[in-house]
């Protein structure tokens, strides 16, 4: 089990009050996620496709990986290693052919899809669904993200930016993320 001592966090953009405050302090406990410097975290600011691989890669055990896939990606990038990785497991594919852009905002339903192709990947069941019917904006979900988004809801890892909308096309701030992690990496644990 993972130890849940109460951490002293660097961060002086982060207060233990605000919704994310807990979960940012998890994340950095479990060294899931880092500060964007040594005493900021960032929280608003969007996530990035960089950084959300380089956290799986993390969560992986970080396993060695040579090939350099895409032109944007150099293998000494700090993200190199985890795009490299990422790309031969079939857990996140390039925005085109050649490109990667790992300083691209994620969208939440990126996110779904890389922690739900992540999930499988690790050899856990994501066949799980729910009904986005409810949400008012359930069809700007794109074709290739339904199942992702679907599994991601269904097992609580994504939930609704209200009651009505899911914002699947919104960017996923480092806060959200945070939030997202937290309850995925205790999915992973509670599905192993």
């Amino acid at each position: 089990a993972l130890s849940e001592e109460p951490v002293v966090l660097p961060f002086v953009d982060v207060a233990a009050e605000e919704w994310y405050g807990d979960a940012v302090a998890t994340v950095y406990a479990r060294g899931l996620m880092t500060g964007t410097a040594e005493d900021t975290f960032a929280p608003e600011l969007a996530a990035t496709r960089g950084m959300v691989v380089s956290i799986l890669h993390r969560l992986a055990g970080s396993p060695t990986v040579s090939a350099e896939v895409f032109a944007d990606v150099a293998a000494d990038d700090w993200y190199g290693q985890a795009v490299a990785w990422a790309a031969n497991e079939g857990i996140a594919s390039g925005t085109s052919a050649e490109t990667f852009s790992p300083n691209a905002a994620v969208t939440r339903e990126q996110l779904a899809a890389l922690l739900c192709n992540f999930a499988a990947q690790q050899g856990v069941d994501t066949t799980a669904r729910s009904d986005l019917s409810c949400f008012d904006d359930a069809a700007t979900v794109s074709d290739w993200a339904q199942d992702a988004v679907s599994w991601a809801h269904a097992e609580g890892l994504l939930a609704g930016t209200s009651a009505t909308t899911l914002a699947p096309q919104g960017e996923a701030t480092r806060a959200q993320l945070a939030a997202m992690l937290v309850r995925f990496s205790d999915y992973l644990e509670n599905a192993a």
